[in-house]
């Protein structure tokens, strides 16, 4: 057996982010900047108010307790029809541009007004309620770095600048295999020594969720022709490709055999020293460095794997400079069970944010590679080494899988 960082070094040394291209940018929410972006206009690109009120001239109310005369309204979209005079003021809304000869914006609660005049009470400063030409973004400014990820305000941002398309590392297109002879997918009846497929809907929902394109591969039989020809097909169709089943030692475990064949160097299979998940293939194929993983058929163990290995590759693969989820240390409420085997157990748990500020582990699963129900409601995955802690009020860390859960109630 090999341990797991090494496991993960070998995979993670293996992958280059995909080349850069020019997306639109209603697609490149979570993509990752691949070239610097600089601003072509200054926001706002016109003094204007932040306020609805009234424009004046600071100086028209040093004495406070003046009286205005409103000679003008201005409306967002409009420009003031003439230039404001001393003694006057103008009726102005929030992002109407301010009239030559203003200065400053009275807000509208703070005004009394009768007809045509306006009464100020106090003495208003200069600049007050004014937004300044480049209060944001000056022309020429750095706004995004290669690396950088585009968030829904960074797109906001884009569109501000009249950007269309912008340059990113694009988002992978991941293929995902099942492989078996006994796995069936569809709701027929089940036949003598059939299962249903897990692994397929699984992954290809865990890929959605961490932002990559995923591309179904179906279901092939436990043949090393068939396999090849369906890992070649996903290589030529995808950016990676994931397989489940078939990495073991069984007779017709033939997917860590094809991943080999098709690597050649650049393949391995792996026992790495964790429970579950201990077997794992990984390769890189062709000319573009396709990832191929192969991962373990029960599902407990895929998705493990998935969360090890898989996906801090494919973010690597799309740019992202962090690509390992948010783990940090947590309080044990409750013992975890620790056998002693050699290996690095990965205990699915329920964490909890509390008002000690501290995360708590209040329980863990069921434990067994095949129970995929028994973790489908925990939101972290703990980390137990040999020889760990394991008692209540001992820390443990985890790989919080779920963020918005660690706070709920």
């Amino acid at each position: 057996m090999i341990e797991l960082d090494e496991a993960q070094r070998f995979v993670f040394d293996s992958i280059r982010p995909l080349p850069p291209a020019s997306c639109a940018i209603e697609d490149v929410n979570g993509c990752v900047v691949a070239d610097a972006v600089t601003a072509k206009e200054a926001v706002p690109g016109f003094i204007n108010s932040s306020m609805d009120g009234f424009a004046l001239s600071a100086k028209d109310t040093l004495s406070g307790n003046v009286d205005l005369r409103v000679v003008a309204t201005i409306h967002a979209g409009d420009v003031a029809p003439r230039r404001l005079e001393p003694g006057q003021a103008m009726r102005i809304m929030t992002g109407a541009p301010l009239p030559a000869g203003a200065d400053c914006v009275l807000m509208i609660e703070e005004a009394v007004t009768e007809g045509d005049v306006v009464t100020v009470s106090r003495s208003v400063e200069r600049g007050e309620f004014v937004r300044q030409i480049g209060d944001d973004i000056d022309v020429g400014q750095v706004l995004f770095e290669p690396g950088d990820e585009l968030s829904a305000p960074g797109i906001g941002v884009l569109a501000g600048q009249g950007f269309t398309s912008v340059l990113v590392h694009p988002r992978p297109r991941v293929g995902v295999l099942s492989t078996g002879n006994e796995v069936v997918g569809g709701s027929d009846d089940l036949q003598p020594g059939q299962i249903r497929d897990l692994n397929r809907p699984l992954l290809l929902a865990l890929l959605e969720q961490s932002g990559v394109t995923p591309i179904d591969l179906g279901i092939v039989r436990d043949t090393r022709i068939a396999i090849s020809d369906a890992l070649r097909h996903g290589v030529d169709t995808c950016d990676a490709v994931i397989s489940t089943g078939g990495v073991s030692v069984g007779d017709v475990d033939f997917v860590k055999t094809v991943i080999g064949d098709l690597g050649g160097g650049d393949a391995r299979w792996m026992q790495v020293a964790i429970k579950p998940a201990k077997p794992f293939a990984f390769g890189v194929v062709g000319a573009t460095h396709t990832p191929i993983f192969g991962l373990p058929g029960n599902p407990v163990s895929t998705r493990v794997s998935f969360e090890l290995f898989v996906r801090p590759a494919l973010r690597r693969l799309a740019g992202h400079r962090v690509v390992e989820r948010l783990t940090l240390d947590a309080v044990l409420d409750r013992p975890i069970d620790r056998p002693s085997d050699g290996k690095l157990h990965l205990v699915h748990v329920d964490a909890r944010l509390r008002d000690d500020g501290c995360v708590h582990v209040e329980g863990s699963t069921r434990r067994g590679s095949h129970l995929l129900n028994a973790i489908v409601k925990a939101n972290a995955i703990a980390l137990v080494p040999v020889g760990a802690a394991t008692g209540i009020g001992d820390t443990v860390r985890v790989i919080v899988i779920d963020p918005d859960s660690l706070v709920a109630t």
